[in-house]
C-alpha cells in the first residue's frame, strides 16, 4: 500500500527539520541578555532565531540548567522524528505489499507523525516555560513549528481514519479492543509496569549529568550546563584505547566463553555415571562463588616477583624470576584465563539444560540409524542449541561495552604499567571518580557512551540475524 499524499506530508515534515528553519524566535533580545547576564562578547554569538540543534548554544550561555535538560529533549524527539519519518518514507517505495501488512504500513506513518506533533508541541512548551523561567516575553514559535504542529495532528487523524477502515476489512482490533478483551492480562502487567517505570526509565533523567558540571549547591537542574565538554575529555583521555581494550576483552570473552560453555555442557551431558555427572557439574560450578578478592589473593600469590608461586619454582629449578607484575604482555591471557575459569560453569548451566530438554527419542532414532556420537552432537545436539546460543549472543553484546570490572580491578588495582593493557571503561571512569571528586558528569558521559554504543551493536546483530532466522531475533 502507498498513499501518496501521507508521503508528500512525511516530506514536508522532514523539510522543516532542515536547520534552515527557525523554529524559536527571540522577540525581546536586549531584555533577554540582560536577564541571563550576557557579555558584549558573548552577545554575537547568540541569535535572534534559534533551530532544534543550535537551541543548545543559547542554554550554554543561559546557565539554565533546567532548560538544557528541556533542549535535549527537544533534540532527542527531533531525531526520532526524523528517523521515524524518513523511515515510513523508504517503506512506502520497497514495501508494496498487501493484505495485513497494510496495517503495519500504517502504524510506522502513524508513529511518524505523532512525533512530529509532539516535536513540535514540545518546542511551544519550551517557549511558555522559557518565558516563565526568565519572567518575561523574550522567545515565540516560529512558523515552521506552528507548520509542524498542524501537519503532524492532521496527518495522524487522517492515518487514524484509513487505519479504522483497514481494521473493519481485515477484522482487526485496535489498542482498545485489545484492552477490552485482555483487561485482566493487562492489570496483571501494571505492577511490572510501575516497577520498570521507577527502575528503570525515571533514572534515565539522570543521563542530563553528562552534559552539565554537576555541583551539589545547584543540584541537577541547575548545574551549569556545559555541552559535550565531559565528551571532550574523554576523547582526550585516550578513547580509542579504552574502546579498544574493553571491546576486544569482551569478544574474547563471549566467544572463547560461549564456546568453551557448549562444549562442556555437551560433554557433561554424554557422560552416563550419574555421581561423576554430578561431581564435575559441581566442581565447574563452584568457582563462580569464589569472590574476587579471594581471586586477588590467589593470584597475588602465584604470580608475586619475591615469594610467588611460580617464581620460587623456577627459581627452584634454576631459572630466572619473571615480573609478572610489571610485564603487561602476560595480562591478557591471566584476565581471559580467570574469566573463563570462573564463568565457564555458570554458562554452562544454560546450554546444559538446553540439551537436558531434547527429546531423548530423537536421539534413539538417530543411534538406530547408525550414527555415532559426533554425528548426534553434530545434526542433533547444536541445532537444538542454537537458538539459546543466538539469544545469550545478542544479551552479551549489548553489554560489549560494559567490563568486568570486579576482575580488572581487583587483579590489576592501580598498577600504571599495565593500564595500556588492561585498562577498561569502568576501571577509567572508577579512578577518575575517585581521583576528582563530583566528577559525576564525566562518569556519566562514560556510561552514555557505553550504552549507546551497546544499543547500535545489538541494533545491527539482531537486524542481520533476522534476515537470515527471523525466529531467531530479539524483536
Amino acid at each position: 500500500m502507498r498513499n501518496k499524499k501521507m508521503i508528500g506530508i512525511s516530506a514536508i515534515s522532514l523539510v522543516l527539520f532542515l536547520p534552515f528553519f527557525n523554529w524559536i524566535k527571540v522577540v525581546n533580545l536586549l531584555g533577554l541578555f540582560s536577564r541571563i547576564g550576557v557579555t558584549k562578547e558573548m552577545a554575537k554569538d547568540l541569535l535572534t532565531g534559534y533551530n532544534l540543534y543550535n537551541l543548545l548554544n543559547f542554554v550554554r550561555y543561559a546557565n539554565q540548567g533546567v532548560l538544557g535538560l528541556f533542549a535535549m529533549v527537544l533534540l532527542i524527539l527531533c531525531f526520532a522524528a526524523i528517523y521515524f519519518n524518513a523511515a515510513f518514507i523508504i517503506r512506502s517505495f520497497i514495501g508494496g505489499k498487501e493484505g495485513k501488512e497494510n496495517l503495519a504500513y500504517l502504524a510506522a506513518g502513524k508513529c511518524a507523525f505523532l512525533f512530529s506533533f509532539l516535536t513540535a508541541a514540545a518546542t511551544i512548551a519550551f517557549v511558555i516555560f522559557s518565558n516563565l523561567r526568565f519572567k518575561m516575553i523574550g522567545f515565540v514559535p516560529g512558523v515552521a513549528t506552528f507548520i509542524q504542529l498542524a501537519v503532524g495532528l492532521a496527518a495522524y487523524i487522517y492515518i487514524k481514519i484509513v487505519e479504522k477502515k483497514e481494521r473493519e476489512k481485515y477484522k482487526e482490533h485496535g489498542l482498545l479492543g485489545e484492552l477490552k478483551k485482555n483487561w485482566v492480562l493487562f492489570v496483571m502487567l501494571i505492577p511490572t509496569f510501575i516497577y520498570f517505570l521507577i527502575n528503570n526509565y525515571l533514572p534515565m533523567l539522570g543521563v542530563y549529568f553528562a552534559f552539565t558540571s554537576f555541583n551539589f549547591r545547584d543540584g541537577l537542574w541547575s548545574s551549569p550546563f556545559i555541552g559535550f565538554k565531559n565528551f571532550d575529555f574523554l576523547i582526550k583521555a585516550d578513547l580509542f584505547r579504552l574502546t579498544r581494550n574493553t571491546i576486544l576483552y569482551n569478544i574474547v570473552f563471549i566467544g572463547i566463553g560461549n564456546v568453551l560453555q557448549i562444549v562442556f555442557a555437551i560433554l557433561v551431558s554424554r557422560v552416563t555415571l550419574k555421581w561423576f555427572k554430578k561431581a564435575s557439574q559441581t566442581l565447574m560450578f563452584m568457582p563462580y562463588f569464589v569472590s574476587f578478592v579471594i581471586l586477588k589473593v590467589i593470584v597475588y600469590n602465584v604470580f608475586e616477583y619475591q615469594y610467588g608461586l611460580i617464581n620460587n619454582i623456577m627459581t627452584g629449578m634454576g631459572g630466572q624470576r619473571i615480573d609478572f607484575y610489571n610485564t603487561p604482555s602476560y595480562w591478557p591471557l591471566f584476565i581471559t584465563f580467570f574469566y573463563l575459569w570462573k564463568n565457564i560453569g555458570y554458562g554452562m548451566v544454560v546450554y546444559l539444560a538446553t540439551i537436558m530438554g531434547i527429546d531423548n527419542e530423537i536421539y534413539e532414532a538417530a543411534r538406530v540409524d547408525g550414527a555415532g556420537d559426533m554425528q548426534q552432537i553434530w545434526y542433533i545436539t547444536l541445532p537444538h542449541i542454537k537458538p539459546t546460543f543466538i539469544i545469550l549472543l545478542l544479551y552479551a553484546l549489548g553489554s560489549i561495552m560494559k567490563g568486568q570490572f570486579e576482575l580488572f580491578y581487583q587483579l590489576v588495582g592501580n598498577n600504571g604499567v599495565l593500564f595500556n593493557v588492561t585498562d577498561i571503561f569502568d576501571t577509567y571512569v572508577y579512578r577518575i571518580t575517585m581521583t576528582q571528586p563530583l566528577s559525576i558528569g564525566l562518569g556519566t558521559a562514560a556510561g552514555l557512551y557505553q550504552s549507546l554504543f551497546g544499543f547500535l551493536i545489538i541494533v545491527l546483530v539482531n537486524f542481520v540475524v533476522k534476515k537470515r532466522n527471523p525466529e531467531y531475533a530479539l524483536f
